[in-house]
């Protein structure tokens, strides 16, 4: 019979930390933000719009005694699509896999039944620990931070027992309060463990994927409500520019946008291609900083009929 093998103890690496952490709340609850704001620089995209995260995206917050890889989920909801059941499965999965969940809940709106929702599903889930992250206090004054910790309390204790959450934390992404107060409360619930990444990577998410997320928060910019949850991004390309000189590269950027009416697509367009034009220049610059050269960017939208609802175009499309 083999002996069971121990768990590792803090000396085991010097007392270094590493492990995972998860982002979670209702769609638009200030993830993606604090996910930035806790790396220090952008590897979510952020969007007033709700579900602008898509995809489980990772940061990696590095420490000198510490490495706290973030995962940015989509929002949970209750879901009307197929795309939405798939996005909470991915969540589910995630919550699976992850050291510590932060459940974030936004100071300047009510707890409601979406917020209930998911309080439920992360008692179900079992043996994490919880951290409440109040997010956006700058936009509220201290009495209604201090009602709505109160109420995230009670929340705690309505879903998890008498003990509740492990840590509340109240937090302002825009304006930095107690962005590493969440980095420490964080931390401390990570395993004794060496680096998990090298030194200085912010994040794994492969080039195009980024790129992608680039271009649809350029897209969902000032568009109607119903957008949002229509539009899919994929990058065909990313190739270098054959004639180029190697002092003065250029790299060609081919993207095809998709949605699912073509009263849509005449929204993404604008008149006369104004719009796409300006989705085009917002993205550049971003682009071209995430890849380190100048490039092209090659714009095209088509129309994939309720890609949403349908298993094969989903596949398609990355879902």
């Amino acid at each position: 019979m083999s002996k069971k093998s121990k768990a590792p103890s803090e000396d085991d690496f010097g007392g270094f930390r590493a492990g995972f952490s998860v982002l979670v709340g209702r769609p638009n609850a200030g993830k993606s933000t604090l996910t930035n704001a806790l790396v220090g620089k952008k590897v979510a995209i952020t969007s007033a719009k709700p579900q602008t995260t898509r995809h489980t995206i990772r940061g990696i917050v590095h420490r000198d005694d510490a490495q706290l890889i973030l995962v940015d989920t989509p929002g949970l909801h209750r879901p009307r699509t197929l795309l939405g059941k798939r996005l909470n499965d991915l969540v589910a999965d995630t919550l699976a896999e992850v050291d510590a969940i932060g459940f974030c809940l936004p100071a300047n709106e009510k707890i409601g039944p979406g917020d209930k929702f998911i309080a439920a599903q992360l008692a179900a889930v079992g043996g994490k620990p919880v951290i409440a992250i109040v997010t956006k206090a700058d936009l509220v004054d201290k009495q209604a931070l201090t009602e709505q910790l109160l109420a995230v309390d009670a929340l705690g204790r309505e879903v998890l027992g008498e003990d509740g959450w492990r840590d509340i934390v109240p937090v302002s992404a825009n304006d930095g309060f107690q962005v590493d107060t969440v980095a420490d409360v964080l931390i401390s619930h990570m395993p004794p463990s060496p680096p998990l990444y090298p030194d200085g990577e912010l994040t794994d998410e492969p080039e195009a994927v980024m790129v992608a997320e680039l271009i649809r928060e350029a897209a969902l910019e000032g568009v109607r409500d119903e957008l949002p949850h229509s539009l899919a991004v994929v990058v065909e390309e990313i190739v270098p520019r054959e004639d180029r000189p190697e002092d003065n590269p250029l790299l060609d950027v081919r993207v095809n946008l998709y949605v699912e009416r073509p009263s849509q697509k005449a929204i993404i367009i604008g008149k006369g291609g104004s719009r796409l034009r300006e989705v085009g220049t917002n993205a550049r610059k971003g682009i071209e900083a995430l890849l380190g050269t100048r490039i092209y960017l090659d714009l095209h939208v088509k129309v994939a009929k309720d890609w949403q609802r349908d298993p094969k175009q989903l596949v398609k499309l990355g879902f």
